[in-house]
């Protein structure tokens, strides 16, 4: 067994014995990444949503600062991936409500249009990212699939609506993005897959029974292929494992291409569509899009995937290779990191007046100690601020965010409302901490011997 895998297994024999074993699967609520946007049009600008809020980086990666929950006003529906326009505004759906930040991560605010149902979905046209789509799922109320052409200001529903029809996930084709996909559910529990040729404007519904799989549920469109648009990837559900399907004829048929026992995160393709990458919640995996998919060794731990040309972005776990976003070059074999959690320099800055302003600082000095990350990087309270972030960048603040008040007491961070996914916390949350407080004693003897 090597080193790595030996602490893995510590790890997780060290959450069971302190009696957590209920969320031992997603590390405990550990702080980590879940997910990881670049900027369109300028790929020096990376956003990765976290459990503990997201981070931002305006510098090629050289540096990443935070952004707390409590300024995003997500509460506990936390959002699995943004969409980072080239304009300069940050858009996310949460399974609750749309959230859109104007002017690049400092202030937030949940769309009006959408408070009374849930955006679960959202999509963008590949080169004109003025054009989304996002999908709702509310019970009781009529969902369907709604579009906006101004970059998320205003929205209208498409002529898919309707009562008993509850939609998970929205994909627009790279290859013809006339060609739309969407999943969900109908009143009687059925899967479905809608397809529409014409950006939306009609419909063709096809059931998905998959006889093969027992008690199937939760069908979500994940991806469609670059080079073409009749193939798409899908993923279910069934018997406690995840299923990747395959449709090679626009969704008529699904076809299972891979089994994994672990939590879908997300996936990526090639650009030749002939190349798969999966990260799931412990686990990331590679290997030819009409499958099997091979396990490989890294990252580890919330191992989502983002492709960018050439190069793959991975999310990690820093409390298991002491990295939580790194590269690659080559298709996975290796990963240059490119950050660890305890590597965060502070809070983003924002100018006064902002909510990630005024409601952050106070609450870094907790979160720095649990991650091990320098408490005032920038110098002590008082002292002059002098990296006002990358000025002539439309949406950068002009001022940073310094703590004015770091001699009072640090409010306590909010705690995340579990809602069953990753990173979700529960149990008892005093051998959580007093874990979290050892692996990160144990880290920094790592950096002090290295």
């Amino acid at each position: 067994m090597t080193t790595r895998h030996m602490r893995r297994w510590s790890l997780f024999v060290t959450l069971w014995v302190l009696g957590v074993g209920g969320t031992a699967r997603a590390h405990a609520g550990l702080p980590e990444t879940s997910n990881v946007t670049l900027r369109r049009g300028h790929p020096e600008d990376f956003f990765l949503g976290a459990t503990f809020g997201a981070v931002i980086s305006r510098d090629s990666g050289k540096t990443f600062r935070w952004i707390c929950p409590t300024a995003m006003g997500y509460g506990g529906w936390s959002p699995n991936a943004y969409l980072w326009r080239e304009a300069g505004d940050i858009v996310a759906a949460t399974g609750s409500a749309l959230l859109r930040s104007p002017d690049g991560g400092c202030v937030w605010n949940t769309h009006p249009y959408f408070k009374e149902t849930w955006v679960a979905g959202l999509a963008a046209h590949p080169t004109d990212d003025r054009i989304l789509y996002v999908v709702t799922s509310r019970h009781g109320r009529p969902n369907g699939v709604y579009r906006s052409y101004d970059g998320g200001e205003t929205w209208a529903p498409s002529p898919l609506m309707r009562l008993g029809l509850v939609l998970n996930a929205v994909r627009v084709s790279p290859a013809n993005p006339q060609r739309l996909y969407v999943s969900g559910k109908n009143a009687e529990n059925q899967l479905l897959l809608f397809r529409s040729d014409d950006a939306g404007e009609t419909w063709t519904e096809v059931v998905h029974p998959l006889p093969e799989l027992m008690l199937p549920y939760d069908l979500l469109v994940e991806t469609a292929d670059p080079t073409s648009a009749d193939v798409l990837w899908a993923r279910v559900s069934a018997q406690g494992a995840t299923y990747l399907l395959r449709s090679d004829d626009a969704g008529q048929t699904l076809n299972i291409v891979s089994t994994i026992n672990d939590v879908f995160i997300n996936m990526e393709l090639s650009a030749d569509g002939k190349t798969a990458w999966v990260g799931t919640l412990n686990h990331f995996f590679r290997g030819p899009s009409t499958g099997p998919l091979q396990m490989l060794s890294l990252p580890t731990g919330n191992a989502c995937v983002l492709r960018d040309g050439q190069t793959l972005y991975g999310c990690g776990s820093t409390w298991l290779h002491d990295w939580a976003l790194a590269r690659s070059t080559d298709e996975g074999d290796t990963w240059q990191p490119l950050f660890g959690l305890y590597e965060i320099q502070g809070t983003h800055h924002c100018p006064k007046g902002t909510p990630v302003r005024d409601l952050c600082p106070s609450q870094w000095p907790q979160l720095a100690e649990q991650l091990g990350a320098p408490l005032y990087p920038e110098g002590p309270p008082g002292e002059p601020d002098e990296d006002a972030g990358t000025p002539g960048d439309a949406g950068t603040p002009e001022d940073a965010g310094t703590p004015e008040d770091a001699g009072s007491t640090p409010k306590p961070l909010p705690t995340p409302k579990g809602s069953g996914g990753c990173g979700a916390m529960g149990g008892n949350m005093v051998p959580v901490l007093l874990l979290l407080s050892t692996l990160t004693l144990l880290r920094r003897g790592r950096r002090r011997q290295n």
